[in-house]
């Protein structure tokens, strides 16, 4: 009998190109007829045939309270009574943006906007316009949303035509970016030596979530950070995924790294689409109206998104949150690493905060490279076994997984048991 699933996939495909309004949800990379979500509640989801799964996608890192968080959802629809947009200012902005700059002290003043790649697109524009320069400095498997000049693959070296890795992106708006290993200090070094006096600002992710969960080493940031003050480049983290989601402060306060730029996003709108830039005031003010640097949204700081943000960023201010999702997710990582080992198979896992990542490897990853070498093919065997007993993990081995505040004991536990039924099954 074909499933509820397969139908809306097959419906989705007439209207829609690959049956989705983002690439990852149509399953490619691991096969299968991707899941159509019907409801959320806490820790579960559950799809159109009516199948429950435990979720460790959480929206992509939005739901750290879980799924329809009843104070998040209540302030929303308070505030959808009130009107849904208005195209003008309002208090619940102020109240946001002062939300984020006391919980982020790089943060000296901060603009809302929609969406992540809204945000790190704005932030390179105002890093390029604050300094007078043109090239930018990204990192290979670190994502920054799909603006032009991101979508960009490595060439053979740090003075060669870096290509586009997206058609529809001409070679020449690419030719401003360059692009080094995550965790390579001797590249970073290179890159400014040959190119430190037109380098606008580096982007980066302080914790990688877009080629799984991978860490920066110490002396990496350190290095990084000397660089960019060295030389004039402004720093830009992107703690879309990170902010406030490994600590109450992101990834900087874990790190005490503060960053010129900051991008924010995902778990600042509690689920709606609410992204946010900012940093030094003196950078800030560049930005039009007071400076020359252009940047608008008509959606910008929408009511019922901020009301959604605000309530989120009151919640996880709770004393021992952060400690309580840490030690939930470290529970989970720690489980998986001892069900492999029982299985005698190859595999990792790791965590910081409520992010996580797993990787079919002897070692825990310091680059794309060390990812893309990892057992895809046996990742892509665990993900449909985990499905199957109700575990939605990110449809790819390149994607890190998140856990939230409603992923209790017997939700830990019982995904460990499912895990440890998958991972006998892949050597047997």
């Amino acid at each position: 009998m074909t499933s509820q699933n397969e139908l809306l996939f097959e419906r989705a495909q007439r209207t829609t190109p690959g049956g989705v309004n983002s690439p990852v949800r149509a399953f490619r990379q691991v096969g299968g007829t991707p899941r159509f979500i019907t409801r959320a509640q806490g820790p579960y989801m559950w799809d159109a045939d009516g199948t429950r799964y435990i979720d460790y996608i959480n929206s992509w890192g939005p739901a750290i309270l879980g799924h329809a968080d009843p104070l998040v959802v209540k302030a929303v629809q308070d505030a959808a009574a009130l009107g849904l947009s208005f195209g003008a200012p309002t208090e619940a902005e102020i109240v946001m943006a002062e939300e984020i700059c006391k919980l982020v002290p790089s943060i000296e003043a901060v603009r809302l906007v929609s969406s992540g790649t809204e945000a790190a697109m704005s932030a390179i524009r105002l890093a390029r316009g604050a300094t007078g320069r043109s090239k930018i400095l990204k990192f290979d498997g670190c994502y920054h949303g799909h603006a032009d000049s991101l979508l960009v693959k490595a060439g053979s070296g740090l003075l060669t035509f870096n290509n586009p890795s997206s058609a529809g992106v001409p070679p020449e708006i690419t030719q401003h970016t360059l692009v080094a290993d995550y965790n390579d200090c001797a590249q970073l070094e290179e890159a400014f030596r040959l190119h430190g006096d037109e380098i606008a600002c580096v982007i980066i992710e302080p914790i990688a979530g877009n080629m799984n969960l991978v860490k920066p080493t110490p002396e990496f940031l350190r290095v990084l950070q000397d660089l960019c003050a060295r030389h004039g480049a402004l720093l830009i983290f992107d703690e879309v995924m990170s902010g406030f989601r490994v600590a109450l402060g992101g990834a900087q306060a874990l790190f005490q790294i503060k960053p010129d730029l900051t991008v924010l996003g995902k778990v600042i709108g509690g689920g709606l689409p609410v992204a946010a830039f900012g940093g030094r005031r003196d950078l800030m003010q560049h930005l039009s109206p007071l400076g020359g640097v252009y940047q608008a949204g008509t959606l910008s700081g929408n009511p019922v998104a901020v009301a959604a943000g605000i309530t989120t960023l009151r919640a996880i201010q709770q004393p021992g949150f952060y400690e309580r999702l840490a030690l939930q997710t470290q529970q989970l990582v720690q489980g998986l690493e001892a069900a492999a080992q029982e299985a005698k198979l190859e595999f990792r896992a790791d965590s910081v905060g409520g992010m996580f990542g797993m990787y079919f490897s002897a070692h825990l990853p310091q680059r794309l490279a060390d990812v893309s070498n990892s057992d895809i093919e046996r990742f892509k065997r665990f993900f449909h076994l985990m499905l199957d007993a109700g575990v939605y993990l990110a449809p790819s081995a390149y994607e890190a997984g998140f856990v939230s505040a409603a992923h209790d004991d017997a939700v830990i536990r019982a995904t460990l048991e499912a895990a440890r039924t998958a991972l006998g099954r892949l050597v047997s």
